[in-house]
């Protein structure tokens, strides 16, 4: 597998959960793919709508979406979720689909508000920084620990053990979030990810 990424940002998400799942892929780094030039050319080559992640399967087949993937490395490794048919496998599909739906939105707009609110960029960024503290401090309360889900490490702590280093930051989270940030560091820690977290920027 070929995942096209860029160090520290949400592929290295796709990089924690393969790693999870001990799924080989090759990381295609396209820093600087939102510019015209030789990252965007090889990025659009894979997907013409120059997302990332992407991941482009032996088969050739194109996979993108973070939760898309997810639900692909869960079928691989049925260990990095709860179990089907029990209630707690409803509320990880709930809170999978939730963190993709609610959270990153307020990346989109909030990390170039200049594109969607021209005559008041920093409105936007503060309006949606300050949707997003919202949004984690309802999330803080799902948390079960020492993971998000309960004892086993699953997909969902492979989100938030890059979050936690997004606006608001580390010190916000251990102040207000504490179960997001205990998880968070107790995933960014173990021995499969440390290397990751360290190549993008998070440990």
């Amino acid at each position: 597998m070929q995942l096209y990424g860029v160090r520290g940002w949400g592929s290295g998400i796709a990089e924690a959960m393969l790693t999870l799942a001990d799924m080989q892929y090759q990381l295609i780094d396209v820093t600087g793919f939102d510019q015209p030039g030789a990252s965007r050319d090889a990025l659009t080559a894979a997907n013409p709508l120059a997302q990332i992640p992407t991941l482009v399967l032996a088969t050739g087949q194109v996979i993108t979406e973070s939760a898309a993937i997810a639900l692909m490395v869960i079928d691989q490794a049925p260990q990095l979720a709860p179990p089907q048919d029990t209630p707690e496998r409803l509320r990880f599909y709930r809170l999978l689909i939730w963190l993709v739906a609610n959270v990153y939105p307020t990346f989109t707009y909030g990390d170039y508000p200049e594109r969607w609110a021209p005559s008041a960029p920093s409105e936007l960024r503060a309006s949606s920084d300050a949707h997003r503290q919202h949004l984690y401090q309802w999330l803080e309360g799902e948390v079960v620990g020492p993971f998000v889900m309960g004892e086993n490490v699953s997909v969902l702590d492979a989100y938030l053990a890059a979050m936690v280093s997004w606006r608001p930051g580390q010190d916000w989270f251990k102040a207000n979030c504490p179960k997001i940030a205990a998880a968070a560091e107790r995933t960014r820690n173990l021995d499969l990810l440390a290397p990751i977290m360290k190549a993008n920027g998070w440990l």
